[in-house]
């Protein structure tokens, strides 16, 4: 047994829908009580760190409506059913934002909000950054602003809120932190 595992007595699916899936489980508890967990099921994402030569951290600014407002985001996007999340970063990437990359390299994958979702997110480095012949590609129902940014800048933008979302605000730690170590070693 898992330690203070929570046993699924019953579950109710409320809704699928074409990116999340909302059930209500019975669960009994570890002290023999029942309680309810209302849950989200997603199908798992993936983010880009993408740092051009000039060491400015290519960004996306859209509007989030769960949100009601616009934030600063790298670029990101959900697995598509059978797709590797290396598939599905290089894809990503050059859709959102005209760049592609030699390599990518698997920085962290973590739980965006494991109180209520399933959802993990698997962040990667991407090397090599050239950008692509083709433009990028958003989906219908896609719009953003391309955006390069210092590192300086994008911590202000996390300071202002700008930035406003998890994985971003990781990714501006870890950039900082990479580059840091990259200069050291080249001086």
């Amino acid at each position: 047994m898992k330690k203070f595992e929570e046993k699924t007595i019953h579950t109710n699916r409320l809704y699928e829908g074409k990116i999340i899936n909302l059930k209500v489980d019975d669960v009994t508890l570890p002290n023999g009580k029942t309680s309810k967990r209302e849950l989200i099921e997603h199908p798992g994402a993936v983010a880009i760190i993408a740092i051009t030569e000039n060491q400015k951290i290519i960004m996306v600014e859209q509007y989030r409506k769960a949100l009601e407002r616009s934030i600063i985001e790298i670029p990101a996007g959900k697995l598509e059913k059978g797709e590797k999340p290396e598939y599905t970063a290089m894809r990503e990437l050059e859709e959102e934002t005209g760049y592609t990359a030699d390599h990518l390299e698997l920085v962290q994958t973590f739980s965006t909000s494991p109180g209520f979702a399933d959802e993990i997110i698997h962040v990667f480095f991407a090397k090599g950054l050239k950008k692509s012949t083709s433009e990028a590609v958003l989906d219908d129902d896609e719009f953003v602003e391309l955006m390069e940014v210092p590192i300086a800048e994008a911590e202000e933008m996390m300071a202002d809120n700008r930035i406003f979302d998890a994985k971003t605000a990781f990714a501006v730690l870890w950039a900082k932190q990479r580059l840091s170590i990259e200069n050291e070693n080249n001086s």
